[in-house]
């Protein structure tokens, strides 16, 4: 019978608490269930798997932090929008370093397609689009962002910008800027075949 009180949304937030605290690759059914002081096995009732409450720590993540991001980008456009949606990302994963850790959870292409994943590209499309780029050039500017974004915070969590200076808000700061000024002038490659075309007509 299921204990009472325990929901899977209770364990999922349990376990994105003890995400945070000791790693998100440390959180099982069975150290959830030592949380409750109760036996692992009382908690399958509610979750299916240690991988099932991860997962449910993944989307509980993702959830919070297109909440976030949701609330600080409202009203703003251009560079105040992505830098308020980059603050957003890097703060999370410094305040909750194991759930950022869930966030980036591989998932199924069926749990992710109903997840908040959805609204963080959207969030990021919207953006982009102040910057006049053509749809094919926002996805590679999503990556992009995405790219920069997780590697920063990542590397950051890491230490590895601990040790000299400047801060790494300094750098932070400076980086953001230079992505607005990037997307602000990002231009479509040339065409490679006109090239050699008018080449070919000046050689002549």
């Amino acid at each position: 019978m299921p204990r009472a009180g325990l929901t899977p949304e209770r364990l999922a937030m349990a376990g994105a608490e003890l995400a945070d605290e000791v790693g998100f690759e440390q959180v099982t059914v069975s150290a959830v269930a030592r949380v409750f002081d109760v036996k692992g096995a009382s908690l399958y009732s509610h979750v299916k798997s240690s991988h099932d409450l991860k997962t449910r720590i993944t989307l509980l993540a993702l959830e919070e932090m297109a909440d976030q991001a949701a609330d600080a980008v409202a009203g703003r456009s251009g560079r105040d929008a992505l830098t308020a949606f980059a603050n957003v990302y890097r703060n999370y994963a410094r305040t909750h370093p194991g759930r950022y850790a869930a966030s980036q959870m591989r998932l199924t292409p069926e749990i992710a397609a109903a997840s908040a994943g959805f609204r963080h590209s959207q969030m990021m499309r919207s953006i982009l689009r102040g910057y006049n780029l053509t749809d094919l050039d926002q996805i590679h500017a999503v990556r992009l962002l995405g790219s920069v974004f997780h590697g920063y915070a990542s590397l950051e969590l890491g230490g590895s910008f601990s040790h000299s200076a400047p801060d790494s808000a300094e750098s932070w700061s400076r980086i953001l800027e230079a992505l607005d000024s990037m997307l602000a002038n990002w231009s479509a490659p040339q065409n490679r075949d006109s090239d050699e075309v008018n080449t070919s007509i000046r050689e002549e």
